[in-house]
């Protein structure tokens, strides 16, 4: 994401931009309430956002 939109995104959610890239990063887990207002703010699903693949 770029920074505008990140910084943007994360003032909507209520969380700074660095939890973002944090979690973007693989570096921060969120809970599933934060997951679902990510989801809701940027207009997609669980799925789309935060699926693993397992050879990941």
């Amino acid at each position: 994401m770029g920074g505008d939109y990140l910084t943007l995104t994360a003032e909507k959610i209520g969380i700074t931009r660095q939890t973002i890239s944090l979690i973007e990063k693989g570096k921060y887990n969120p809970t599933l309430k934060l997951c679902l207002s990510i989801c809701d703010v940027v207009h997609k699903s669980l799925d789309e956002l935060f699926w693993v693949d397992k050879g990941e």
